[in-house]
């Protein structure tokens, strides 16, 4: 499974380059206003850092519109993927990008049928979004279960679309994704940071460096 970073904060994105894990970028219209700058500057400065898939969003609007803004990110670079909103225009707009070769991802997908449209309109990536779809349904796992689900959709169809488990709150909702079966999870830099850490870890770190000192002081 691919782990994505989900945010359009340029310092965030060249921290986590470093790491060595990160394989793509997703971004959206909010992220990019907190940034205060705009899509096409960010996207640029993203691909120097990031080497896989840099999710650049249409705005929602009829197909005709939306193919042509795509067609402008898509020539940005060749790592560029057109999200598209999960709309009868989107779909259209999936349909006749995908003709082009041009890849994308079809987002705010919160059911099997949303993402199976997507699927047949030759999306190259799904997102399902698991953290509002717990919110709506005030549980802990009905994004996790709908993954499960368009995964075993997916794969009884021999369907090639990725599926990205997005809207990640913490890192049990990455751990769902991975569980579940998800091809990407594309997760904020706040639940990267504490996906690294366990108490666990921290109490035999400092056993072990407890042992150290000791060790040394003799």
């Amino acid at each position: 499974m691919k782990l994505f970073i989900d945010t359009a904060n340029l310092a965030a994105i060249r921290e986590v380059s470093g790491w060595g894990i990160i394989e793509g970028v997703t971004t959206n219209p909010s992220l990019i206003a907190l940034e205060g700058r705009g899509l096409v500057e960010v996207i640029n400065e993203i691909t120097k850092w990031i080497h896989g898939p840099i999710s650049a969003e249409v705005k929602e609007d009829v197909a005709e519109a939306m193919v042509e803004e795509a067609f402008t990110y898509a020539r940005m670079h060749p790592d560029i993927v057109i999200k598209v909103p999960m709309t009868l225009e989107g779909i259209k707009t999936t349909k006749i990008l995908s003709k082009h070769h041009i890849k994308t991802n079809v987002t705010l997908v919160f059911s099997v049928a949303q993402a199976m449209m997507a699927a047949k309109a030759g999306a190259t990536y799904v997102s399902p979004f698991m953290g509002r779809l717990d919110d709506a349904t005030n549980t802990q796992d009905a994004g996790y279960r709908l993954l499960e689900d368009i995964r075993y959709a997916f794969d009884m169809y021999d369907i090639e679309t990725q599926i990205i488990a997005a809207s990640i709150r913490h890192p049990m909702h990455a751990e769902q994704a991975m569980l579940a079966g998800a091809d990407v999870a594309t997760i904020p830099y706040q639940v990267l940071c504490d996906m690294l850490e366990h108490p666990l870890t921290k109490k035999g770190l400092a056993i072990f460096r407890e042992a150290q000192e000791k060790n040394t002081s003799k």
